[in-house]
């Protein structure tokens, strides 16, 4: 069978050179990041700068170089109306009115504290029509995403991809210059007995979600009548990825600490692109009661509780929050 190129997948599968255009400057971002990774110690670009991002995290370096690689990349698309970026304050207005009609939001380098420590890290984005003449907002609910899509840079550079009917994945050639389909129609199992979920925080879980990690940690001898493992990377795109291989569960709930906030996990450029990816691929994506693609935004860095994966376990949490 003969590879196809994400290229020719584009083509067969948009029907709008505009978008394609635009998907494949994502795509050639992220395999220029790709490459800032693999060379960061090389050209010291690990370890942490004196800045801050929007929500107060310090930065990286790469964080920085990885922003300025997205916006350049996506900015001379003609399509383009706005960025949205976890490492800007604000919308990046470029084109308004007819003129641009997708905004990208985006997250440049997620789990970015793994650099240093030499594991995955990921890039995510959803792209988004902005809204009717007039209103003038680039804010708009997951359910009216066009596309969205996340590259994992581990052993090997993945870009995964969903127009929201099933999800592909691609990875980078050896020769380092295409993207390949390799990962066709993921699928998340139904079941699972793998979770993820910060352990760190127990102190501040409330107490629907301290039972269910603890009936999990029970494992055969428990509830469930099953044993499980635990899995926890510190990237959201490792632990999606691992789920859209071979199931699971992954947790950020809202807790006593984060609450006043609405949780840890941005809305626009963390949990609704991967709500998109996991519901495409068969499983659930909610904040723990109701589904994280009809949450209305109102700020671009919006933050959410985040549960997702497998669907018998996320439906098994939403059931016991009613309860």
């Amino acid at each position: 069978m003969k590879e196809e190129s994400l290229q020719a997948y584009l083509a067969r599968e948009v029907g709008d050179a505009t978008l394609e255009d635009l998907i494949d400057r994502i795509a050639s971002a992220c395999w220029k990041i790709s490459n800032l990774v693999r060379g960061a110690a090389l050209s010291g670009n690990l370890g942490t700068t004196a800045e801050v991002n929007p929500q107060g995290e310090a930065q990286k370096p790469l964080d920085l170089l990885a922003d300025t690689v997205f916006s350049q990349s996506c900015r001379d698309s003609s399509a383009l109306a706005a960025l949205i970026s976890e490492e800007i304050e604000t919308v990046t207005w470029l084109r308004e009115g007819t003129a641009g009609r997708y905004v990208v939001s985006y997250d440049p380098l997620d789990g970015s504290s793994n650099l240093d420590v030499d594991l995955s890290v990921g890039s995510v984005f959803a792209i988004s029509r902005i809204a009717p003449a007039g209103v003038g907002t680039a804010l708009v609910p997951g359910r009216d995403l066009v596309c969205s899509g996340y590259a994992l840079y581990g052993p090997s550079t993945i870009f995964v991809l969903t127009f929201g009917n099933r999800v592909d994945g691609f990875s980078l050639s050896n020769d380092g210059d295409s993207f390949v389909l390799s990962h066709p129609n993921m699928s998340i199992p139904v079941e699972t007995q793998e979770f993820a979920i910060n352990v760190s925080r127990l102190r501040f879980w409330d107490e629907t979600v301290r039972t269910y990690i603890a009936d999990c940690i029970e494992g055969a001898e428990g509830v469930r009548g099953k044993p499980f493992n635990m899995r926890w990377t510190a990237s959201m795109v490792a632990d999606v990825h691992r789920i859209l291989v071979r199931g699971g569960i992954f947790l950020y709930p809202k807790d006593s600490e984060n609450a006043a906030e609405g949780g840890k996990l941005r809305l626009l450029y963390e949990a609704n692109p991967m709500a998109m990816i996991v519901e495409a691929a068969g499983g659930l994506a909610t904040d723990g009661q109701r589904p994280l693609l009809d949450i209305v935004p109102q700020s671009p860095h919006q933050r959410t509780a985040v549960v997702l994966g497998s669907r018998s376990e996320v439906e098994r949490l939403a059931k016991a929050y009613a309860s």
